[in-house]
């Protein structure tokens, strides 16, 4: 039998996060404790749960982690565009612009999206129309959103493709997706996700279906863009070498939960979290010359069979006493950084089970790059 702890006196929250607290005037996007369920025929499938992260006006944002983690169910929770069901937004808030959007009804959130938060999806072929020209498509969004006249909408449309580097853009507006090469694509998807000046973009593996040359254009395009406009951007993906490159803060996600957060020099060059060091260790660039690739052991835990403690304990090189029966939550660890790791942890506030000898002396981490 296991001993009911209080954990809040070492899961310090970040000021202004209180459910039903309205953010700060500088927080953009506010998402507390939110969960998105499945529910499919063999169970329940918590893909998102207990997800807390914060944007701030002009602030660009690194979402990261492995495939199947949660990172594109967020985004898609983020913009109401979910399937319930199956789907079910089980708990939690979304705060934008000062307005808890998961309180608003299906015509208020079509307002917003695409107007004031736009997303960049991963494939521009499944996301464009393949019967209409790219510029009519651009156009619609702006009608859509905006009082202007057609001719108006086309100019903007115009306007668009060439601020994302399109040449001939008059000539490519009367183009079918088809005609198009992927790098030219994806542009067209940037140019349509800014045509309505939104305050925030989220971008969903927006280079993964992208050659290497075309990746670092694309990159080198949203970055530009959005500190000339003073968007935020929300960039998710699994290549920790695109947001190094990109954003000024991440958030590492693993089995549907944030595990750190912090800025980005912090997070990849000092990891708190043995997720985060794993995947910085796997990176080849990291890797000395002959020396074998570093790989995580193990596999993700299994969505209808969640470990009882931390989700990571059964892959953790260093885990130890509460790992495998306690939860850590997320809790901040410095100005602006945080981690859910019990090595974070004074032993003195270690969680223990009745049963259980005094809590084991935390094993050392070796800091990757030290």
């Amino acid at each position: 039998m296991s001993t009911v702890i209080d954990l809040s006196h070492v899961a310090e929250a970040a000021p202004g996060r209180s459910i039903g607290q309205k953010p700060p005037d500088d927080v953009l996007l506010d998402v507390r404790g939110l969960k998105t369920y499945f529910h499919v025929l063999d169970g329940t499938v918590p893909a998102v749960d207990g997800v807390d992260f914060q944007i701030k006006r002009g602030e660009t944002l690194g979402l990261v982690g492995e495939s199947g983690c949660g990172k594109s169910v967020t985004s898609l929770t983020i913009m109401r565009l979910i399937d319930i069901p199956p789907g079910e937004i089980a708990a939690g808030e979304i705060w934008f612009d000062g307005v808890d959007i998961l309180s608003l009804s299906p015509s208020e959130m079509r307002d917003i999206r695409g107007s004031e938060m736009s997303m960049i999806f991963q494939e521009p072929m499944t996301s464009l129309n393949p019967v209409f020209t790219v510029g009519y498509q651009i156009a619609e969004a702006v009608k859509a959103h905006r009082n202007v006249s057609k001719n108006s909408a086309r100019d903007r449309a115009i306007e668009m493709l060439a601020a994302v580097g399109i040449p001939s853009p008059e000539r490519r507006f009367k183009q079918y997706p088809h005609e198009l090469s992927g790098g030219m694509r994806q542009r067209v998807m940037i140019a349509m996700a800014l045509s309505c000046d939104p305050k925030l973009i989220i971008a969903d593996e927006p280079t993964t279906a992208l050659d290497v040359t075309i990746q670092a254009q694309i990159l080198e395009l949203m970055k530009s863009i959005q500190e000339r406009t003073g968007t935020a951007l929300l960039l998710i993906t699994h290549d920790l070498a695109v947001v190094a490159e990109t954003v000024e803060r991440i958030a590492v996600m693993y089995a549907g939960r944030i595990v750190e957060a912090g800025t980005a020099e912090e997070v990849l060059l000092d990891p708190k979290h043995p997720y985060t060091q794993g995947l910085i260790a796997s990176i080849p660039s990291t890797v000395p010359r002959g020396q074998r690739l570093n790989v995580i052991k193990g596999t993700v835990p299994n969505p209808f069979r969640m470990p009882t403690g931390c989700r990571f304990e059964p892959r953790c090189p260093h885990a130890f006493g509460p790992c495998k029966d306690f939860d850590p939550p997320l809790r901040l660890t410095g100005p602006n950084r945080e981690s859910a790791c019990w090595l974070q942890y004074p032993p003195g506030e270690l969680p223990v089970k009745e049963t259980d000898a005094p809590p084991a002396t935390p094993v050392p981490v070796e800091r990757v790059g030290h």
